[in-house]
């Protein structure tokens, strides 16, 4: 639901880019369910397994109004194609190279598919006069803090990592994009999504992998950092209250919007070993490293403007994620179609 109550419109021509992600996969099942058709773009860059991306996709693409573009957000040509041959209402863009640490060792290709990829979508929706966004930024924009919620009217000028520094100049490109051509767009910070599917590499995943073997699990620093993690059926209920948010147009045009996608609740990076062990039914032995460059030592979302402007805020507590999250790992087939039958 919306601040004054109502149900957003929803278009019915979506593309989603990074459509064989984490997010981007859960986004598109959702807007399956809802009744909309869906153009899912993805080049299933070796980052992590592509079977792991085609299985996320697997369910979304038995549904007849579900459809797959193999290609790279780069494509000037193949995004040319692809939008003179749909008239699309609205695009999701989540198509990223994700993560600080790999940022660090691979800055160029970071920038040139966060911030090359974002122009050329931009370049290919104002040549086809596609006006409604969806763009998924991140917290790391907001740099190293030491306390305090992260809002959204804060600076974000000093990112501690090629990543970051990525997904702060794709959202001031889209702004210019906004000025300039009219379209209407809301940027998502997304606080730590964890859930079912989360990539591989991420440190919920990483982790259960590692309870699950019997191992122990390296911590960086002395295990107080803090995140605030959000699941990812929160992070979806954003995406699609502001596909609805980007078709009112008030009397300064264009909608732009920067909301944060977090609870507002932090979890200590010790706490969230302990809890996940415990909704696993196992204890944890942990393995003290030193900090890693880039990361920043904690992350509170303020959540009034999401609130203001959505009228939602996330929903599912951390102990309530991971005990999904466990429930999945135990079981993915399982889980899988006891959340399909639920929507």
């Amino acid at each position: 639901m919306t601040a004054d109550g109502t149900s957003p419109p929803l278009p019915s021509r979506i593309l989603v880019t990074g459509a064989a992600g984490f997010i981007g996969s859960h986004l598109c099942e959702r807007l399956l369910a809802d009744g909309h058709r869906v153009w899912g773009l993805d080049n299933f860059d070796p980052y992590y397994p592509e079977p792991v991306k085609r299985e996320n996709l697997a369910r979304a693409l038995q549904n007849p109004r579900m459809r797959l573009v193999e290609g790279d957000i780069r494509d000037g040509i193949l995004l040319d194609g692809l939008f003179s041959q749909v008239p699309f209402d609205a695009v999701v863009h989540l198509a990223a190279r994700p993560g600080v640490r790999p940022s660090l060792e691979a800055p160029t290709a970071c920038l040139d598919v966060n911030v090359t990829g974002t122009l050329a979508l931009l370049e290919a929706m104002r040549h086809r006069q596609v006006t409604r966004l969806v763009f998924g930024s991140s917290s790391s924009v907001y740099g190293e803090r030491e306390g305090g919620s992260f809002r959204e009217e804060d600076a974000a000028d000093r990112p501690i990592s090629p990543y970051a520094a990525s997904k702060r100049s794709a959202e001031l490109l889209i702004h210019a994009y906004r000025h300039l051509w009219a379209i209407s767009a809301v940027c998502l910070r997304f606080f730590t999504v964890y859930g079912p599917r989360q990539r591989p590499d991420l440190a919920i995943h990483k982790f259960a992998r590692i309870l699950r073997e019997g191992g122990a699990i390296p911590v960086f620093g002395d295990g107080t950092t803090g995140r605030d993690y959000t699941y990812v059926d929160d992070a979806v209920e954003a995406i699609i209250l502001s596909l609805g948010h980007t078709e009112r147009r008030g009397g300064d045009g264009p909608v732009f919007e920067i909301l944060n996608v977090g609870r507002g609740e932090p979890t200590a990076l010790g706490d969230l070993v302990s809890l996940l062990a415990s909704s696993m039914g196992v204890r944890a032995r942990i393995d003290r490293q030193s900090e890693q460059p880039g990361d920043v030592p904690f992350t509170c979302a303020s959540t009034e403007r999401l609130e203001a402007v959505l009228g939602f805020r996330p929903r599912v507590d951390i102990r309530e994620g991971l005990r999904r999250f466990a429930a999945w790992l135990e079981d993915p087939a399982g889980t899988e179609e006891r959340a399909c039958s639920e929507r």
